[in-house]
């Protein structure tokens, strides 16, 4: 893994939402709004070829134009759209890029999937999802999510490989007045997955807890490795959810 692959991804510059909707109901016009009332400090664009303007912010055709550096790019377009996204984005040198779109290996479209995977591959992308929540960080601050509200600032990560699980702890953190340091929804961990977030926030100095739900580990004896490693720094904490008899 690069050495700032998870950084942009969860502390970027500046950010993309492609498939910004004027239409408040949608994804693309949650995530937006979420990330412009969430403090984020950063250049923050969007993209949508059948709008002028999303929110306030200037919207555009596509991010190839763009006309500033890009680090993070969110993703809410069908998911059939998201191919000639992703390479779109490697054309603009997007290395990061979180596609919340669903559509993908959870309902069968592996081969879509897969191509999405290979697209990035070839430009050198670290692609979170598809099919996700988002992320939250409290140390840029950014809510690049369509939670509702954005997380008190903490020293807690919560990795969670369901997106209903993490839309209700954003909520139950709130309530109880716990804060997080991050918040980051798997999905379909085409791409990056728990041992490279575990390793980034074993590094991380605004971090002090690592939390994970799970519902499976990819490459168990790396993720091992790198648990074991952390967890004599800081503690490392994983609920890896099971099947049972009722």
């Amino acid at each position: 893994m690069e050495p700032d692959s998870v950084e942009k991804l969860l502390r970027p510059r500046s950010v993309a939402v492609i498939g910004a909707s004027r239409d408040p109901s949608k994804i693309g016009h949650q995530v937006l709004k979420n990330i412009l009332s969430s403090g984020f400090q950063g250049v923050v664009y969007a993209v949508n070829p059948n709008a002028s303007e999303v929110l306030g912010v200037r919207c555009y055709s596509s991010i190839l134009d763009v006309p500033g550096a890009v680090d993070l790019a969110v993703v809410a377009v069908p998911a059939r759209f998201v191919p000639q996204v992703v390479e779109e984005c490697g054309r603009k040198c997007v290395k990061a890029v979180a596609v919340i779109s669903s559509g993908f290996k959870e309902v069968g479209n592996t081969e879509l999937e897969k191509e999405v995977v290979e697209t990035a591959e070839k430009h050198g992308i670290r692609l979170l999802g598809p099919n996700i929540v988002g992320i939250c960080d409290s140390v840029s601050p950014i809510n690049a999510s369509f939670c509702q509200g954005s997380p008190l600032k903490g020293e807690i990560a919560f990795i969670s490989q369901s997106g209903a699980l993490a839309i209700a702890l954003v909520g139950w953190t709130i309530l109880k007045g716990v804060g997080l340091s991050d918040l980051v929804s798997l999905g379909n961990k085409a791409d990056l997955n728990e041992t490279d977030f575990i390793e980034f926030f074993g590094r991380d100095p605004h971090t002090k807890v690592i939390t994970a739900y799970l519902e499976g580990i990819e490459s168990g004896r790396r993720f091992m490795e790198v648990a074991s490693k952390v967890s004599t720094v800081k503690p490392v904490i994983v609920l890896k959810v099971g099947k049972a008899e009722r």
